[in-house]
């Protein structure tokens, strides 16, 4: 009997919706917030055409889904962010790339790849930029979600950008970071409150290495020098461009958030791998860093790992002394999770509470409910999505007068299997086991993406 294997990533709620649509009334179960006023936006891949061999969900064009809520009602578009290579590949009317697990295509005459702008968020001085971490981010106008173009800073990075900057809640300026195959390997960048890019200078790592994500505190950034690297030469020799190397140390570099080479110090610890951090803080001489740890990874290099507990993340906390130049590590949970965020108001400053996506146990990421942490009680409790029903990546959103950090909602989408539906559903952050203060029925299905942003009013009416 002949069969064929579906790819996962084609497949369900991985597989791609065709069209964009604008719905200007939208149902809603139960009451959305009186003080629930903006739009939660969240990105993700969306292939527009049949893949070239192999797909990887990294690889599908991003796709935009917005829901707008005000005074207790929603709107919901979703679009296309269409980037050079979007624009390419709709004109030809088929896939022009290949993606991540194919060999990289030398004689393309478009270039070796293209900027997906599929992976994550981040509004900073009036502009809304949808990030991918190859490349340039591109500006987006809201809430149209209407694709401006590429955004370089008036021509200034000289990098490619990470999918995940950071802002700094108190002095408004973002920091980002590009990573490289070819040296440098790692560049690092600051921009002003104003939006101005203000210096881009090389961090040293010994070779290539996939960076994800970083962290930042009041004064400092850390950058994860981890051993998921790229080489060339062990290309050449038909092994993986990528491989996550066992017995090379995980090495974190704090760095002056104004400061470069000259003045990173490195500290060493077990080998791992992180794709998201939660947040890092000051305290004392230390520098505390929360991230979801992985004790290795197979992710894009399609081989079988001897590691059971490999691509499998739990809280850790990891705290560096900068006086004596010590490190602690330390598991802080045994649920897997993923996806995780904060109250950004407090990005950088030490939180009382974390959330993450629970993942279900599932050759695909899945996630099953949102997890609160309690991180001055250590424990933790978890909204349940329901049988059959998966999430994604939950963003905190402040109540306008909020007093306390968890004062706001947890707004995410979810899948339903049972009905094929999917649903924007709000929960109150303060009674997270409690069911969804509200549920926006989305008139079409919304994919499984990657990460959301939440824009407040004031931030919508101030894009430019």
């Amino acid at each position: 009997m002949l069969t064929t294997a579906v790819n996962p990533y084609l497949d369900g709620n991985f597989a791609p919706v065709g069209q964009e649509l604008t719905t200007d009334t939208l149902q809603v179960i139960g009451e959305l917030p009186a003080d629930l006023s903006g739009m939660f936006v969240r990105n993700g891949p969306n292939p527009q055409h049949s893949p070239i061999g192999q797909y990887h969900w990294f690889d599908g064009d991003g796709m935009l889904h917005g829901v707008q809520i005000t005074n207790g009602k929603a709107t919901y578009r979703n679009r296309y962010v269409r980037t050079r290579g979007w624009k390419i590949e709709n004109e030809a009317g088929k896939a022009v790339w290949s993606g991540f697990m194919e060999p990289p295509q030398q004689d393309n005459p478009h270039g070796i790849g293209k900027n997906t702008a599929n992976t994550a968020l981040v509004w900073h001085a009036g502009q809304f930029l949808t990030l991918w971490e190859g490349g340039a981010p591109h500006n987006i106008q809201l809430p149209e979600l209407e694709t401006i173009g590429e955004y370089t800073y008036n021509n200034q990075l000289v990098s490619p950008f990470t999918a995940h900057p950071k802002v700094d809640p108190v002095t408004g300026e973002m920091m980002f970071f590009g990573y490289s195959f070819a040296p440098p390997y790692l560049q690092y960048g600051v921009v002003s409150a104003q939006g101005e890019l203000l210096r881009t200078v090389p961090i040293d790592i010994p070779t290539g290495v996939m960076m994800h994500d970083f962290a930042i505190t009041e004064n400092y950034s850390i950058f994860m020098d981890l051993p998921l690297t790229f080489s060339p030469e062990r290309m050449q020799r038909g092994e993986p461009m990528m491989m996550f190397e066992s017995d090379r140390p995980s090495r974190f570099g704090i760095v002056p958030r104004h400061g470069d080479n000259s003045n990173i110090r490195w500290f060493e610890s077990s080998p791992c791998y992180v794709f998201h951090t939660l947040n890092a803080y000051e305290e004392g001489d230390e520098v505390v860093l929360i991230a979801c740890r992985m004790s290795s990874t197979s992710i894009l290099m399609g081989d079988s790992q001897t590691d059971p507990t490999a691509d499998i993340p739990f809280f850790h906390c990891w705290r560096f002394n900068l006086s004596t130049g010590a490190v602690k590590e330390e598991q802080l949970d045994d649920i897997p999770a993923e996806f995780p965020r904060v109250n950004e108001n407090l990005l950088g400053r030490k939180t009382k509470y974390g959330y993450a996506g629970k993942m279900a146990k599932s050759p695909v990421p899945l996630f099953e409910g949102v997890i609160k942490y309690n991180f001055s009680h250590g424990q933790s409790q978890t909204h349940e999505f329901g049988k059959g029903r998966y999430g994604g990546e939950s963003v905190f959103a402040p109540s306008l007068n909020a007093t306390t950090e968890d004062d706001g909602w947890l707004i995410t989408f979810v899948y339903d299997q049972n009905s094929e539906t999917s649903e924007l559903v709000v929960i109150n952050a303060q009674d997270i086991t409690s069911e969804p203060v509200a549920r926006v029925i989305i008139p079409q299905r919304v994919p499984y993406g990657f990460h959301g942003a939440w824009i407040s009013e004031a931030q919508l009416s101030h894009s430019l």
